[in-house]
């Protein structure tokens, strides 16, 4: 991971109003700077500087997978279970020339296929030229390793740039219904239109989302809400190069075939329950025969039986994504005596209510508000903010709440991001206020499809977004499922990991609430 880019940020709220970070094209008409904003300023500035311009003249000078050379440092014939692993990183360009700043987009993971093992490694970029690259060596066998380049800086710093110029790389089309009739309007973030608007602001947390105003219509007769991916592009030809298949993901490991790992006796410490409050190191596990292992505290691996048991008496609020969906599509798989509860609702997008009337246990998930990027036409019935969905929840001891937003806020700039999760940690801390003991997990989102639209989807933009969760929420007395170390490790590459996966990340949810 790309540890250099370290947020070390406290984020002070408590705030009604706000001035937009860039007036031209913020989504937000408000008057003056206030403590919030002053923070995403804060946050952003030190993004633009851990992500600075890399122009570059041609391809040839950008970072190289092939002329870059991986070094194992005090390499040895046999490694002990525990060991850490180091490998010293000497970036160079495509004419071999060494390379005198970092930023280059890297993954790093060890596998053993026939274990069906997996670890993410951490990766210190030095801003020279060099990356340490390490590995604790979890398990014993035969270990492969793994270094990817998945962007050279020159292309993250394109992403960067890109991302974070315009908001119109989707476009939105609102429903407006009245009786038999309906029109469809352009609807957005933020809308480049003389035409007479409708907007729907939520003042206290500065968010808003604007629609034209369709004829004969009140602003009030929106139901439904569809987008597609405009023909916007903030890339040159020359850096949309950078991201052709071919380069996205590139080896750099190639003399490395494998290493040796022995047991060497050597006993694993038992560490504390897993609980809320703790932080995941990273890597904060790994898997081994499919199974999650963490390494931070004493996960117990449940059986359906333990399930049952946990879930008695629990209300628990799934708020989020389809990545979180999936979910409430897996719990009755395990849990035969489940069922889910018909709404009356339509559509993937619908909420989602499972119940099990004898255990008085009730399991719900809802999709977060604006930005939700997809083709399929959703309603906007009882459809809210995520920091609005938890200031409705009274909470107590057998309530548990799980959030996970950001695959759905990639395409946008990062100030929209950012003041989302901002008001989803104030949200948090009146619910604290009211319920201390009720649960509040926060899963991280996931990797992705590697080879996909890179400019509006990719996972540089995600892990910018997993850098600044991680930080915003790190001292609150929450449990992170750290989804995006546990995809790399699993090597899922899909935005919907398989069933073992989900089972696995609940398995770590459940541990936390009982």
């Amino acid at each position: 991971l790309w540890s250099a880019l370290n947020l070390s940020i406290s984020i002070h709220y408590w705030n009604n109003s706000a001035k937009s970070l860039c007036p031209k094209t913020s989504p937000i008409p408000l008057k003056s700077l206030t403590e919030t904003e002053l923070r995403i300023k804060e946050i952003i500035e030190k993004l633009d500087q851990q992500i600075p311009p890399r122009p570059f003249t041609h391809v040839n000078t950008t970072t190289s997978a092939t002329h870059s050379t991986a070094t194992i440092l005090n390499p040895q014939d046999t490694y002990c279970r525990g060991d850490q692993l180091d490998i010293l990183l000497e970036v160079r360009d495509h004419l071999g020339h060494r390379k005198q700043y970092g930023g280059d987009f890297l993954r790093a993971r060890m596998s053993s296929p026939a274990l069906m093992a997996g670890a993410s490694g951490k990766v210190t970029d030095f801003n020279n030229g060099t990356f340490l690259v390490s590995f604790t060596l979890f398990w014993e066998g035969q270990i492969s390793l793994s270094l990817l380049l998945i962007h050279p800086s020159e292309g993250a710093s394109a992403l960067w740039r890109a991302r974070n110029q315009g908001y119109d790389k989707i476009i939105f089309k609102g429903k407006f219904v009245n009786g038999t009739s309906h029109v469809f309007t352009e609807c957005g973030l933020t809308l480049n239109s003389s035409a007479e608007l409708c907007e729907y602001l939520d003042n206290r947390d500065q968010e808003a989302f604007y629609c034209v105003k369709p004829q004969h219509m009140p602003c009030e007769a929106l139901t439904h809400m569809t987008s597609r991916n405009s023909e916007v592009s903030y890339l040159t030809d020359k850096e949309k190069s950078l991201f052709h298949r071919s380069k996205v993901g590139v080896e750099m490991m190639k003399d490395h075939k494998h290493i040796d790992v022995a047991n060497c006796n050597k006993s694993e410490k038992i560490e504390e329950k897993c609980q809320v409050g703790m932080k995941p190191p990273v890597p904060g596990g790994y898997t081994l025969q499919r199974k999650w292992i963490t390494t931070f505290c004493n996960q117990v691996q449940l059986d359906t039986i333990k399930i049952n048991g946990c879930l008695k008496g629990k209300l628990i609020y799934l708020l989020g994504d389809s990545t979180l969906r999936q979910w409430i599509y897996y719990l009755p798989k395990v849990v035969k005596t489940l069922k889910f509860f018909d709404l009356h609702g339509t559509g993937l997008f619908k909420k989602h209510l499972l119940l099990d009337a004898e255990r008085h246990t009730q399991i719900q998930w809802k999709k977060h508000n604006y930005p939700f990027v997809t083709y399929q036409l959703y309603s906007l019935i009882d459809h809210d903010y995520i920091p609005r969905e938890i200031d409705r929840l009274s909470g107590d001891k057998n309530t548990a709440i799980v959030i996970t937003f950001g695959q759905h806020f990639r395409p946008f700039p990062i100030d929209i991001f950012i003041r989302r999760a901002i008001g989803v940690r104030k949200a948090i801390e009146r619910l604290f206020l009211r319920s201390p003991t009720t649960k509040v997990i926060i899963k991280t989102e996931n990797i992705r499809e590697m080879h996909l639209d890179t400019e509006r989807l990719g996972d540089f933009h995600g892990y910018i977004q997993y850098l600044i969760t991680k930080d915003i929420f790190k001292d609150l007395n929450v449990g992170i499922i750290d989804a995006w170390d546990m995809t790399i490790a699993y090597d899922t590459n899909n935005v919907h990991p398989p069933d073992h996966v989900i089972g696995n990340q609940i398995n770590m949810f459940l541990n936390y609430i009982c």
